[in-house]
């Protein structure tokens, strides 16, 4: 009998999961509990806990996106996995605090006002030393890094006028004014990058 309701799957996280974890082995080394804010498919969850289970890795997502989260952490049988979390950014977060979170490919499917919600409230959610990665496509001082990237930000802009490929230099200033910075930029293939930032109470 055929599965009625398969696990989703990112052609997209399996393409990225590998240059992803090369820097976050690095940035996570010496962490402990993370918070992945948009989990997804819930693919690079179960990846990254296989390869670093040092980690708590702490899922979460809109309600929608749950089961199959779910359906990955279970086959997964990992015991870094807890259950996923609700999460929007824009309501209330979990009271735990992490020593790291992580997001991909999030920023640019939500309005500038989630993307404030979010920057607002992370240092609730952070440790004093919490690191911060954020994965996806970014423009530079207003200017796109590829012909293809230009065609992804129109096509975003035409499905919602809310979202769009979003700027360094604009995250960069929504990070200083709730005490984090940018502390490494990392290009990865596919026209991507990782922003780490840290708090910066200085």
């Amino acid at each position: 009998m055929s599965n009625s309701n398969p696990k989703p799957c990112s052609e997209a996280c399996e393409r990225n999961r590998i240059p992803i974890l090369e820097v976050l082995r690095g940035h996570f080394a010496d962490r402990r509990h993370v918070l992945e804010i948009g989990s997804g498919t819930g693919q690079h969850a179960v990846h990254f806990a296989a390869a670093l289970p040092q980690l708590t890795w702490q899922t979460s997502d809109l309600e929608p996106s749950l089961p199959g989260i779910r359906s990955w952490i279970g086959e997964s049988g990992l015991p870094n996995l807890p259950q996923p979390i609700a999460l929007d950014v824009t309501g209330p977060w979990p009271d735990t605090r992490f020593d790291a979170v992580f997001t991909a490919n999030t920023l640019h499917i939500m309005g500038w006002p989630e993307v404030c919600a979010l920057f607002a409230a992370l240092p609730k959610a952070l440790t004093a030393d919490a690191v911060l990665a954020v994965y996806g496509p970014f423009n530079y001082d207003g200017r796109f890094t590829s012909p293809s990237n230009a065609a992804f930000d129109g096509s975003l802009r035409r499905q919602n006028p809310e979202w769009g490929v979003r700027d360094t230099a604009e995250l960069r200033t929504l990070a200083e004014k709730n005490n984090l910075r940018v502390s490494h930029t990392h290009e990865l293939p596919s026209n991507n990058a990782i922003l780490s930032f840290e708090q910066s109470w200085w």
